[in-house]
């Protein structure tokens, strides 16, 4: 039955989580029926183990589409357990895969990528057993989590960093939800003297412009690319807006479907709360559009 999201009845769980930052979490709420599978591994690189948090839809006959968040932070920080806000997904009847991955100290790019694109084939080799639709996987992730949204998007069955992962499977990311990443990461290496984040998670590839290209989305684009929804604030100090526009001019030119949320004066995030719902209703619109939605699973 359709139940208004503003009913959702949320099962809050009274337990601390306690992250990898040694932060303490309330633990994420999530609408009655559905279960949660948490710390998930994923993958397993040498000792370090790569986990997700699952909250999967109820089992209704069919499988449920599924969102993957991906914090952001740099490449060096940010945690899972950090990461709020999936009632919109779950009012669309999503189920939602929330990761973590390699970062600084423990590895260097292109480490968070291989973990994502793990994170990715993880749920497509087991959607059988958590019920999800592998025709409707949605990316959404913020700043470096944008960042890796689109190459693990963009590369499809593409399997050049699928060596920790090796997989027989189509890989195929329904929509891409774009917060202010770099996606150009040959001109971000030059801000600020070179002295940023982007050159501190080069590490040794630091100075080598081939590397740099490989791991920057904006080279990946054609027209076989998912839809993308983008979204950046004019006057973020992090990652310049230009590193949106490119690649919305670039998508466009490879006849992708995408659209460009621009935020006069906006920064790196942080936006207003009249912007952030105004967002979520485009959120929503585009993926009805794209028809990547179960009213079935609905709340």
């Amino acid at each position: 039955m359709r139940r208004s999201a503003a009913l959702i009845l949320l099962i809050l769980c009274a337990l601390q989580l306690i992250a990898q930052d040694g932060v303490k979490y309330p633990a994420n709420p999530y609408p009655k029926g559905y279960t949660a599978q948490l710390n998930v591994v994923y993958t397993k690189v040498f000792n370090y183990e790569c986990k997700m948090d699952l909250y999967l839809a109820p089992k209704l006959g069919r499988p449920s589409p599924v969102v993957i968040n991906i914090h952001g932070g740099g490449w060096t920080s940010g945690t899972k357990e950090s990461q709020y806000g999936f009632g919109l997904f779950y009012k669309l009847g999503y189920s939602v895969a929330n990761i973590e991955y390699r970062m600084l100290p423990t590895a260097p790019a292109p480490a968070a990528i291989e973990d994502v694109r793990c994170a990715l084939i993880y749920l497509v080799s087991n959607a059988h057993e958590l019920n999800i639709d592998v025709n409707k996987i949605v990316i959404i992730g913020s700043s470096a989590g944008a960042h890796l949204g689109l190459m693990a998007g963009f590369l499809g069955n593409n399997t050049i960093f699928d060596d920790d992962c090796p997989h027989q499977h189509q890989v195929k990311v329904a929509a891409i939800i774009d917060q202010y990443g770099p996606t150009d990461l040959v001109s971000m290496a030059t801000m600020f003297n070179g002295y940023n984040a982007v050159t501190n998670w080069l590490g040794p590839h630091k100075g080598d412009i081939n590397f740099i290209k490989f791991i920057s989305p904006i080279i990946y684009v054609n027209k076989y690319c998912p839809p993308v929804l983008i979204l950046h604030g004019t006057a973020d100090p992090l990652v310049p807006y230009q590193q949106s526009a490119d690649l919305y001019n670039k998508l466009q030119a490879a006849g992708v479907k995408t659209r460009f949320i621009t935020v006069q004066g906006g920064g790196h995030g942080g936006f207003p709360d009249t912007k952030n719902r105004e967002f979520n209703g485009i959120v929503e619109s585009f993926l009805t559009e794209l028809g990547i939605y179960d009213s079935q699973h609905s709340y």
